[in-house]
């Protein structure tokens, strides 16, 4: 069977989606029962790259639509849907079979402010796919409870298990050092780390807390300035690669506190490294961290969060406990040797749907 992949291009552009695509293209599993193309719809950029970028890609995409029997597009809200629909549209007309994998922390916001002409066009989006995927159990019933669909699953974001092995430390050693991944910016949270990490420092002065990523980078500076936390909050870019696994190697604990998620890999990569997580309880994360393996807050609960940091700091015994837990866990559930196995079997399953 041929399939061809299409979302953000892998290098390109960043996030938890690109990162899933290159995962496809790296997997034995798959790439010993599937022949398996790339095809980037997108890359980061300034407005007008990204509009000429995607006008441009989909032209190319065109004559390639009767080269595949299968068509795995990656989406997220806003306007990756609706670029991703014109893709969807044009397999569909040359006959072939779609799976629609939803991404988008925020999706059914974005669906819900949109006018009834969008709400209508994001409704046959999902109504035209031959399988769904969702990225949790909770997530999958939410889709299907708002969006006509012929069939529906749930695959969990995977990682790379032993990719991960030099990020690994003594979690007791390293209880005052905490790493936040992601995009900065309100949604993620980082506003409201900030100003639980002024509660925490006052009790624990030890605690320090990197915080990697693109978006408000220089807005995130200003606001550690501004309270004085310059000595206990490091502020980088965005980092990959040995300097991603060695800032790993640092902390003890991944913080995440968003108001909106999927399934973050930061969260996923962190349980693989051994870290205690601290995150919100939103989108699938809740399926992920519990009691035994981190710590939830509600998004924008600054004292709880600032609580969270110290009883991570000050617990050598919980770090040791939940770093042992979230290795078995991510060994069990989201490896992603796992993950492209049940993927194996969504596209067999696309494949034979009449």
């Amino acid at each position: 069977m041929k399939v061809l992949v299409i979302g953000p291009h892998e290098t390109k552009a960043r996030g938890g989606m690109s990162a899933v695509i290159r995962g496809i293209r790296e997997s034995k599993e798959l790439n010993r029962e599937f022949e398996i193309d790339i095809f980037p719809s997108y890359i980061d950029g300034n407005l007008a790259v990204r509009l000429l970028y995607s006008a441009f890609a989909y032209l190319r995409f065109l004559p390639r639509c009767g080269q595949y029997d299968l068509f795995h597009i990656h989406t997220a809200e806003r306007g990756s849907t609706f670029r991703k629909n014109l893709y969807l549209r044009a397999a569909r007309r040359a006959g072939k079979k779609v799976i629609v994998h939803i991404h988008g922390a925020e999706y059914l916001s974005f669906y819900d402010g949109l006018g009834e002409r969008g709400k209508e066009t994001v409704r046959d989006f999902f109504r035209q796919a031959d399988l769904t995927l969702a990225l949790s159990e909770g997530w999958k019933r939410e889709l299907e409870s708002r969006f006509p669909m012929k069939d529906c699953g749930t695959l969990y974001n995977g990682v790379d298990t032993g990719g991960l092995q030099a990020a690994k430390a003594i979690p007791s050693e390293r209880r005052h050092s905490f790493l936040m991944l992601g995009r900065m910016g309100r949604r993620k949270g980082v506003y409201d780390l900030i100003d639980a990490a002024a509660l925490a420092v006052k009790k624990d002065p030890e605690l320090h807390i990197c915080l990697a990523g693109d978006g408000e980078v220089e807005k995130v500076r200003a606001a550690v300035a501004e309270k004085g936390l310059g000595g206990s909050i490091t502020v980088l870019g965005w980092i990959s690669g040995e300097e991603k696994l060695e800032r790993m190697r640092e902390a003890g604990t991944i913080v995440l506190p968003s108001y909106h998620e999927g399934l973050p890999m930061a969260i996923l990569e962190g349980m693989a490294a051994g870290k205690a997580i601290i995150a919100s309880a939103v989108g699938a994360i809740p399926e992920v961290v519990g009691e035994d393996n981190g710590l939830l807050v509600q998004p924008g609960d600054v004292p709880a969060l600032a609580e969270a940091l110290l009883r991570c700091s000050s617990s050598p015994g919980f770090m040791e406990r939940v770093s042992q837990v979230n290795v078995e866990k991510v060994q069990r559930i989201f490896d992603i040797r796992q993950t492209h196995r049940l993927l194996a079997e969504y596209y067999r399953r696309a494949a034979e749907e009449s």
